[in-house]
């Protein structure tokens, strides 16, 4: 009983977080852009939530991690595969979180700083570099949240 209890817990949790970067990314982010019509400010509030979206996705990914593991010692092994998936989400999100995030929020603030946006600063090729490697880690992230939801679900079948 308390190995179903915990697969429904991890479900619910994976499901509700899965949502939630996806809405982040593919929802509030493009409203975002087209409802502010400062480019520069909405980049600032898109940064900020995409950071806290990391940090969150850290912290879940690691729990929910712990929690595979102990579903895989309880006999539960379907969970060895759901715990690649979390890992590498995991890097995905440490990636974005704390290199490529704050890295694009300083060039940010140095442009800021002068008084120029960053896309008119001397960074601006480095900076859509950076989000151009941190949109593809979210793109893997959110294909690894849909297979993760997918596994989650065919080991509670």
């Amino acid at each position: 009983m308390q190995r179903l209890g915990l697969q429904r817990i991890f479900t619910v949790v994976a499901g509700l977080w899965v949502g939630g970067f996806m809405t982040v990314g593919y929802l509030v982010t493009p409203i975002l852009f087209s409802a502010l019509g400062d480019r520069q400010v909405a980049g600032i509030v898109a940064g900020n939530i995409f950071r806290a979206e990391a940090y969150l996705s850290i912290a879940l990914s690691l729990t929910l991690m712990i929690a595979a593991s102990f579903l895989v010692a309880k006999g539960a092994h379907s969970f060895r595969a759901i715990r690649w998936i979390l890992l590498v989400i995991l890097a995905c999100a440490i990636g974005a979180g704390l290199v490529l995030i704050p890295w694009m929020s300083s060039l940010r603030d140095q442009a800021n700083f002068v008084g120029i946006s960053v896309m008119a600063s001397s960074s601006a090729g480095l900076f859509s570099r950076l989000h151009g490697i941190s949109s593809g880690l979210f793109m893997i992230q959110s294909l690894l949240g849909i297979a993760l939801l997918w596994k989650v679900a065919k080991s509670n079948g």
